[in-house]
């Protein structure tokens, strides 16, 4: 960004004072030849530095207007979604002068984004969450207006987008425990530990999931035979809910064979009660 004229004038003139060279120069006078001299120079080199950022501004603007977006950039701008916030006038940016660190952070609601293009349709899907008290949730519903009304700003002409900002995919488990009676119990308590290490360890795994990621039955298995105790984590059945955009509510369970991706961007692990413990001597 260009300086200003009397910005330029003054780095001169500190140039030329802390120089030795040019001593013979120095004078108090404002209206000193050297100083005449440097101020034109000065308005020489603003005029250069303007006309630089006219020339970025003009290169900018033309690959905007040219170039069209990935869903990385679609990703990218989800995350900086400000609420509360204007654009500036024709453009995908804020103006955040004046705004501290921790004013922009706290008006960027949106933690968690994944854009993927649908499978039977010219749409990109937008799937969004925050965070509340460290657990994944939707934004809210006017929060969620106005992330909209932003999208439909910033996109591209002639693509459609779908926003999902839903509660998280409920997950249903159904799974037999063969266990070591010498380190856990038969609720699945470890005997010197204490705690509950088979349902730590979903929740772990679950947790470690990326935004959007993919479960993989075989993972949470592999994931089940590090822990103490067990010796064979066998699952039953694995299903699966999530929100129906035309009812407002969660549609039918469903199960889950090898893998699946969360409607919602992330799964919630509904209970532990058909988790059952059988004891291997």
């Amino acid at each position: 960004m260009a300086r200003t004229i009397t910005e330029i004038h003054e780095d001169i003139i500190t140039s030329i004072q802390g120089d030795e060279r040019l001593a013979d120069l120095n004078s108090t006078s404002r209206v000193s030849l050297w100083r005449l001299l440097s101020y034109a120079v000065a308005v020489c080199v603003w005029t250069l530095e303007r006309l630089f950022d006219l020339h970025r501004q003009e290169v900018d603007r033309l690959i905007l207007e040219l170039k069209p977006h990935t869903a990385r950039w679609y990703r990218s701008k989800a995350l900086s979604f400000q609420f509360g916030y204007s654009l500036v006038p024709e453009t995908d940016r804020y103006n955040n002068t004046g705004l501290t660190d921790e004013d922009i952070e706290d008006s960027q609601i949106v933690k968690y984004a994944a854009v993927t293009e649908s499978d039977d349709e010219s749409r990109l899907i937008i799937k969004i969450a925050t965070e509340s008290n460290g657990v994944l949730a939707p934004i809210a519903a006017g929060e969620s207006a106005a992330f909209s009304t932003y999208m439909q700003r910033i996109k591209d002409a002639g693509v459609r987008v779908t926003i999902i900002n839903f509660l998280p995919d409920r997950l249903y488990l159904n799974m037999d425990i063969y266990y070591d009676p010498l380190v856990l119990d038969a609720s699945g308590n470890n005997i010197l530990a204490g705690g509950r290490p088979v349902e730590a360890a979903v929740n772990a795994y679950m947790k470690e999931l990326p935004f959007n990621g993919e479960l993989v039955i075989a993972h949470l298995v592999d994931r089940l035979q590090t822990v103490p105790g067990v010796m064979i984590p066998h699952v039953n059945l694995i299903e699966t809910s999530w929100i129906d955009g035309e009812l407002g509510d969660y549609g039918d369970v469903q199960p889950v064979t090898v893998k699946k991706i969360p409607i919602s961007g992330y799964f919630q692990v509904v209970d532990f009660d058909n988790v059952t413990y059988i004891a291997r001597v």
